[in-house]
Formats: C-alpha cells, sequence, structure tokens
C-alpha cells in the first residue's frame, strides 16, 4: 500500500465518531439509579412549585442537588430564566434510559401549544413532544385535553464512564457555551463529551442543547448488602439517605470521599435514628467524626442502613497524608473524567502523521 496514501487513513480515524442523537445512551440491563436534569423557570415560581411540577419527594433532595442551605424556604421566589438542577429517578432498559414513573403532568387551561408548548415551555426543551407522545400512546392527530395526565419521559442514564461511577446530568447549554467550557466546569474532558453524546464536532453545539454530562461521583464505604448501597453523590451535591438520618456530601477537596454525618432531620420510615458511631464506651467516634487514635486520624465513615433499623458505619481507613487514589485516577489529571484509551490514539494519529511526512518528504 502506498504510504502516501495515509491521510484519508488519519480522516477515516477522526470522522468515525458517532453523530449526534438525542437520546441518552444507557445500558441494555435493566438498572436504576439517580440522574439530574436543568430546569429553567419560564416565570417567577418558588422552590415548593418546582418540587410539585417535578414530583421531587422533598424540599431537601432539591436544595441538596444545588447545594443550598437546607434552611431555604419552599416559598422562596425564583426568578424567571432561573436554572435549577432537577433530581429524579431513571430507568435503563434496551439501551436507552428514561425518567421512571414521574414526573407526571396534569394538561391545563393555558396549554393551548399542546404537547409542543409542554416540551418547550413547562419542561424548557429538555424532552421533546415526540418523546411525550410515545410515552403517552399519543398519535399525530390526537389533541392533549384539559386535566389529561402525561407521563413526561426525562432522558437519562445510569452507566458508569470510563470505569467511574458516576451522576449523568442532563445539561442545557447556554447560548454562548461550548463543549470546552462545559467540560472545565464539570471536570470532563472534550472527548468523553463528545462520546456519549455522538457529537462529532465540539464547536457546534447550539443553546439549549441538552448535553449529557457525567459528573463523578465520590467514593464511598457503603456495604454492598446496604438498602443504598446504589447511592452515589455527584461532586458538589449533597444528600439525605437512612431514612432522612444520615446527610451526606460530595466535594472533590476531600480526596473524592464521601462525607456524612447525622441529619438531625426527623426520619421518614422510623419512629427515631438509630446510633451513628464506630466502636464502644470511651472509644466511641461519632459518625463523621474522626479519631486520633484509629489510623492517625481515620474518620467514622457510613457504610449503610438495613431495614432492622441499623446503620452501618467503618473507619475509613484513609489516614491524613496519605490519601488512596480514586478507582480509575490518575496522578495527572486532578480527577478528571478522560478516555482510558485517549493517550493511545494519540499517539497513533502522531504516528500517522509523521509518517505521511516522511513519506511525502521522501
Amino acid at each position: 500500500m502506498d504510504c502516501c496514501s495515509l491521510p484519508p487513513l488519519v480522516f477515516l480515524i477522526i470522522s468515525t465518531f458517532p453523530l449526534y442523537a438525542s437520546a441518552f445512551k444507557c445500558g441494555s440491563s435493566p438498572v436504576k439509579c439517580q440522574a439530574l436534569i436543568d430546569h429553567i423557570t419560564p416565570e417567577s415560581t418558588t422552590f415548593v412549585e418546582v418540587q410539585t411540577l417535578f414530583a421531587v419527594r422533598n424540599l431537601r433532595t432539591l436544595l441538596g442537588a444545588n447545594n443550598l442551605p437546607r434552611s431555604t424556604p419552599p416559598d422562596q421566589k425564583l426568578p424567571a430564566k432561573q436554572t435549577l438542577k432537577i433530581p429524579f429517578p431513571c430507568l435503563c432498559h434496551s439501551g436507552a434510559g428514561i425518567s421512571n414513573k414521574r414526573p407526571v403532568y396534569t394538561v391545563k387551561q393555558g396549554d393551548y401549544d399542546g404537547l409542543k408548548g409542554i416540551a418547550e415551555k413547562v419542561f424548557s426543551g429538555a424532552v421533546t413532544d415526540a418523546a411525550i407522545s410515545a410515552a403517552n400512546g399519543i398519535s399525530g392527530k390526537d389533541p392533549v385535553k384539559v386535566g389529561q395526565n402525561l407521563s413526561i419521559p426525562l432522558p437519562c442514564s445510569c452507566d458508569d464512564v470510563e470505569g467511574m461511577k458516576v451522576v449523568h446530568y442532563g445539561h442545557l447549554a447556554e447560548s454562548w457555551s461550548s463543549l470546552e467550557a462545559i467540560a472545565d466546569r464539570y471536570g470532563v474532558s472534550v472527548p468523553i463529551l463528545m462520546e456519549i453524546n455522538g457529537l462529532k464536532d465540539g464547536s457546534s453545539i447550539r443553546g439549549g442543547q441538552l448535553i449529557d454530562v457525567p459528573i463523578r461521583a465520590c467514593n464511598s464505604s457503603i456495604r454492598s448488602d446496604s438498602i443504598d448501597s446504589q447511592l452515589l453523590v455527584a461532586n458538589g451535591t449533597y444528600a439525605f439517605t437512612a431514612h432522612n438520618c444520615v446527610q451526606c456530601k460530595c466535594d472533590s477537596a476531600n480526596n473524592w470521599t464521601l462525607q456524612c454525618q447525622p441529619s438531625g432531620v426527623r426520619p421518614s420510615d422510623w419512629s427515631t435514628c438509630p446510633a451513628m458511631q464506630c466502636g464502644e464506651g470511651n472509644d466511641a467516634v461519632l459518625l463523621g467524626n474522626s479519631s486520633a487514635s484509629a489510623c492517625g486520624g481515620a474518620t467514622c465513615a457510613y457504610g449503610g442502613f438495613s431495614s432492622n433499623q441499623t446503620i452501618f458505619t467503618t473507619f475509613d481507613g484513609t489516614c491524613s497524608g496519605s490519601p488512596s487514589p480514586a478507582p480509575g485516577s490518575g496522578s495527572s489529571n486532578g480527577g478528571e473524567i478522560v478516555p482510558k484509551n485517549s493517550n493511545m490514539v494519540l499517539l497513533s494519529l502522531v504516528h500517522l502523521i509523521v509518517l505521511y511526512l516522511f513519506c511525502i518528504g521522501g
């Protein structure tokens, strides 16, 4: 083969990125998880009205997804065009992921634009009218009626990314934004964003386009037999678990380790919250606190909970000054999610280009 025919080969490698797809990619095996998606308020509203629209079980969950103070009142005003992250349950099946049974929207008297208006105005364009039609068995000629309940299929995913646990976040791109800006803001590499969103040109995103952004979740000590063994808390958020008895937050500054403590909130299904400590007697250490004697300062970490009103705890074994590396992370990427084979791809392209230059030079 003529080595000088390499440029088409280089072009072929570069052009193999998949075309843009409107739905998020999701594993074929049935799996459930928590996801996030943007909501842009069409008009002035309140936190509790947004909570009701998306059927978020409690206000604390909504506040945690946006890293807002727990003391934020439910009737606090939100201006028009305010962006909030909405937490919702995701169900993956047969390669696609949509919200699991909620939200459900009741058609109102003012919804004159039908499904298109509901999709674009009420739900900020995060879902399409075609998707709503398909989810509710509505044909193109059937008008929606006032009082009709519509299942809203928000796109989502539960897939790991490059071996890391992540929370998939449906981000509505601003008109001035770019993949580079989104990647920098959320600690993801541009190639990863292009790959999971089926984009071949990183500069071609448009305002209002929904981008699947995998936000890295913190590592935890939660046991595999715990009821909340699948709990994932995204960087820059907090969440409640163990029937609201425990509050956990994820901050990359804490070595990507989940930080949990007693919430001080009334439990949802238990009469009282059980003991949350490591050790007994004088050696007992409260959940979230550190011990001066254990591992030179190890923290009493959350390990999950059981149905018999037990909260598991364990010393995390991470001593100050000797942090354990996170799965899939390297010492050079600072926690950024990058393709495992990105260096190999780059190296291959460099080799091809060098070989081509050698050919034309000879």
